[in-house]
């Protein structure tokens, strides 16, 4: 689909809202056809959701497109024929990346290669040689360009050149900023030969609540995610619990029980995890990925989907069925008795006023 400049614009503007996340905006669209009117409906959305409500200013907006500019980047939109397709089927993908390189590496196949930071000289070196094998038989290797496991599963797959499967670098700040900074030059590398994504506009600094999104990219992009290396509560584990959810295979390596940096390891294969040794154990698990993986680490959450679904211009009363304690959606339509669309359209108003958190699996509440 190709987007006129007025409605490319909008859309920006639109996700850039407050409170307007992946669900919402994929909903306001839908309702209302197009993102101006988006736009123009959402103070009348907020008011009756129970507060009032400005949209992004359009200056922001302009700055941030002429930021992308400069920094050698571009929009890649949900419909975008060349936004990434395994990503395009998770559960509330970006509706909007900003990006550099080759936007077909995300169309290869691909596998995930997270782990520890402080990753031991052992590891990083078993991750190298994984991203450079792993590339050389043609997947393109995601990861999210952090220290340790993650540089290294990148710098592997660079090293396999022009005919391997190239390499996906995800960061949690905008497209302009480095980080770790050591990793500028390779962010760079990456960028001239693979791609570099972000989800944040340009100037937005790497914070520790940036980083479950970054991993949820990561995890949507690889029909699998090898962990190497992971304390029993690090970002690894979110990223392949995501992918998990998403129906993706999730491979650990193990280690010595004595170090705690396999640990984590360890726990995924207890809990269901395919123990991998080699590259082509990874190889033999995606070749020809079928979206039916043999880990066990975790099912799959239900996508609630609002395709068929006719729309409604009376929201439900739902208010109180809710608490700051995550519930379902599918348990609110059960309890509340209303429809599908009723419910939805509830929840987006009081989303827009800043009254509502959405959680992972389709699960709600109300804000802090």
């Amino acid at each position: 689909m190709n987007l006129d400049r007025v409605e490319a614009f909008a859309r920006i503007r639109l996700l850039r809202s407050p409170n307007i996340g992946p669900v919402s905006y994929a909903q306001l669209l839908r309702r209302f056809g197009d993102a101006a009117s988006a736009i123009e409906a959402l103070p009348d959305l907020a008011a009756r959701g129970g507060r009032p409500y400005r949209p992004a200013p359009e200056r922001r907006i302009e700055d941030e497109i002429g930021a992308v500019k400069r920094a050698g980047a571009r929009y890649l939109f949900h419909d975008s024929p060349d936004y990434p397709p395994l990503l395009a089927r998770t559960e509330n993908p970006p509706p909007i990346l900003v990006v550099r390189g080759e936007s077909s590496v995300a169309i290869r196949p691909a596998v995930a290669i997270v782990g520890a930071r402080n990753a031991s000289a052992a590891a990083v070196k078993l991750s190298r040689d994984f991203g450079a094998a792993l590339a050389e038989a043609g997947f393109a290797i995601v990861s999210g360009l952090a220290r340790g496991i993650d540089g290294a599963a990148h710098r592997g797959a660079l090293s396999a050149g022009q005919g391997g499967g190239g390499t996906i670098g995800v960061i949690a700040s905008g497209i302009d900023i480095a980080y770790p900074p050591e990793h500028g030059e390779l962010q760079e590398e990456i960028a001239g030969s693979g791609l570099l994504i972000a989800e944040r506009p340009p100037g937005t600094e790497p914070l520790a609540r940036h980083f479950p999104s970054r991993n949820r990219i990561i995890a949507g992009l690889a029909s699998g995610t090898l962990v190497m290396e992971a304390a029993p509560k690090s970002g690894s584990l979110i990223t392949a619990r995501l992918a998990g959810e998403a129906g993706r295979e999730v491979m650990a390596i193990p280690g010595s029980p004595l170090d705690s940096r396999s640990h984590g390891c360890n726990q995924l294969i207890r809990d269901g995890a395919v123990l991998v040794q080699t590259p082509d154990d990874v190889i033999e698990l995606l070749s020809g990925f079928d979206g039916k993986p043999r880990s066990t680490f975790r099912e799959a959450s239900p996508v609630f989907d609002l395709v068929g679904e006719e729309l409604t211009e009376e929201p439900a009363d739902i208010a109180g069925l809710l608490t700051t304690a995550p519930v379902s959606i599918d348990e609110l339509i059960r309890q509340s008795g209303e429809s599908t669309a009723a419910v939805q359209l509830a929840l987006l108003e009081l989303e827009i006023a800043g009254r509502l958190v959405r959680h992972a699996a389709g699960r709600v509440s109300l804000a802090d």
